[in-house]
């Protein structure tokens, strides 16, 4: 019995490690400061 306990303990902090390496493993944080380079304004005239 003590075993299905470790072993669903286990695959709990997998779970958990999977979701927390998911939500903080993306852009580093200079790339969420970004922004788009202007728009050019000759661009308007021509249409």
């Amino acid at each position: 019995m003590w075993l299905l306990v470790v072993e669903a303990c286990v695959a709990l902090f997998v779970l958990v490690f999977i979701v927390w390496w998911t939500m903080f493993a993306g852009r580093k944080p200079d790339q969420h400061a970004r922004k788009p380079p202007p728009a050019n304004e000759d661009d308007d005239r021509k249409a």
